[in-house]
């Protein structure tokens, strides 16, 4: 069985290693829905993530903490 949490850690790895000086956006669906959009600031080094369904934002410093709540997201 495949880690489902893995799999989010390593999207949110790839935008920490961009390294072109633009924040990097990634968008995470259930069913074909967008639930959830997270921005990545290599700036502020801080992940923002917007639930699209209340259209709530947050900010995490900690990649764990950011996947966890995508996860409850999406799954």
């Amino acid at each position: 069985m495949k880690s489902r949490l893995v799999a989010i850690i390593k999207r949110l790895e790839a935008m920490l290693e961009a390294k072109d000086g633009e924040d990097q956006i990634r968008r995470f669906e259930r069913d074909g829905e967008v639930k959830a959009e997270v921005a990545y600031s290599q700036e502020s080094e801080a992940f923002t993530l917007t639930d699209v369904d209340s259209n709530q934002t947050y900010t995490f410093d900690d990649i764990d903490m950011v996947a966890i709540e995508i996860y409850e997201l999406i799954y």
